[in-house]
């Protein structure tokens, strides 16, 4: 069977592309408070381009922004969001705008133009309601804004969705009732991500983290009937992805790896994540999963 989700996740690095022969977006003055606000995929986007902005740089919940938090006078606060029709998106905005801040809006093509200072658009519509492309183009939106180079990134994702698809791995994980993953440095955002991403398509419950925050007390709920998708780290995590992996084995836990091409470390968040949205339309086909449609949510509980 195939998906929609399967065609959006191939578009990538011609939609990568597409964002990068566009018009440079302005440039996020880093010596400025720097806010960074979204939900669900698009929140993790905003912890990827904090992290690449550095300290002070925040990425924050939008709920949590809209509600309670304070916004700085002089700060940029930049919304992400691909359908531009949650509510908070345009609370967000609006409380920055009352509170003398710089606006930004990173959406969809297709999404409304939200009151803000500045509008980036990303990609058309997804046609499967597990995101993918949004995801990667507002990436590639966000370190085009913070000056990143990523001229690459189309041909490393074109080399990563070269490679044969993870069907041995998805035939360990597709009987598994929970699962774990796990990530060191940035593959920690992408961990969350695809925990998210396993969710929305397969219907099984799946937690995304840092690594050595799975062996500080998570670790004494892992267990026979388990999967844990572990993230090979690019450098030296003092062999902490290691011991997890031991762990599950002797704790029952079906524990996977995927490769991730060779990429500097910025470059990191947007191609590591391919292998993982590849593994999940694999664990959906084999166990029943839906990705194009997800389970059947009523609109207005996604505000994303």
């Amino acid at each position: 069977m195939r998906f929609l989700y399967d065609e959006q996740v191939a578009s990538q690095p011609q939609a990568v592309q597409a964002v990068l022969e566009r018009a440079a977006p302005p440039r996020l003055d880093l010596s400025r408070p720097l806010l960074f606000a979204g939900l669900g995929t698009s929140l993790h986007a905003c912890r990827v381009a904090a992290a690449w902005a550095g300290f002070p740089a925040q990425a924050l919940d939008a709920h949590e922004l809209a509600l309670r938090l304070p916004v700085p006078r002089d700060a940029q606060v930049v919304v992400v969001t691909h359908g531009g029709k949650g509510p908070f998106a345009a609370a967000v905005l609006a409380k920055a705008r009352a509170a003398g801040a710089k606006t930004f809006a990173v959406v969809g093509e297709h999404a409304p133009a939200l009151a803000a200072d500045v509008i980036v658009r990303t990609c058309p519509a997804e046609r499967a309601e597990t995101h993918t492309v949004s995801y990667l183009t507002a990436l590639a939106v966000l370190g085009r804004m913070l000056g990143l180079e990523l001229r690459e990134v189309p041909r490393l994702l074109r080399e990563t969705l070269a490679a044969e698809p993870p069907l041995r791995e998805a035939r360990e994980l597709a009987q598994c009732d929970r699962m774990l993953v796990t990530g060191f440095g940035l593959d920690a955002i992408t961990a969350a991500e695809a925990a998210l991403k396993l969710k929305e398509a397969t219907f099984k419950w799946a937690e995304g983290m840092p690594v050595e925050e799975a062996l500080h007390g998570p670790h004494a709920a892992l267990r026979g009937g388990m999967g844990a998708i572990l993230i090979p780290p690019a450098g030296d995590d003092a062999g902490r992805t290691s011991a997890l992996r031991e762990l599950c084995e002797k704790r029952g836990v079906r524990a996977v790896q995927l490769l991730v091409p060779a990429c500097s470390e910025e470059l990191r968040p947007l191609i590591a994540i391919v292998p993982l949205q590849r593994l999940t339309a694999e664990i959906a086909r084999l166990c029943g999963g839906d990705p194009d449609h997800g389970i059947n949510v009523p609109a207005s509980a996604k505000a994303r």
